[in-house]
């Protein structure tokens, strides 16, 4: 899927929803979507905020 196609299916699929998302490697990021936009995926997870670039996404689901 290219990014163009991936940031309105994650707003709309995942938005305020705690996923998991992998981008290769050991590290899977957690948290609740807060917003994607300008091709970057904003996860919230106790307070502290990460944000992935959406190019970089592998697989996303559901936590």
């Amino acid at each position: 899927m290219e990014v163009k196609e991936m940031q309105p299916f994650i707003v709309e699929h995942y938005l305020d929803e705690v996923i998991d998302v992998y981008c290769g490697g050991p590290d899977i990021f957690s948290g609740k979507v807060k917003a994607c936009a300008d091709n970057v995926l904003t996860l919230e997870k106790e307070g502290k905020y990460t944000h992935i670039a959406i190019d970089k996404i592998i697989a996303i689901w559901r936590a």
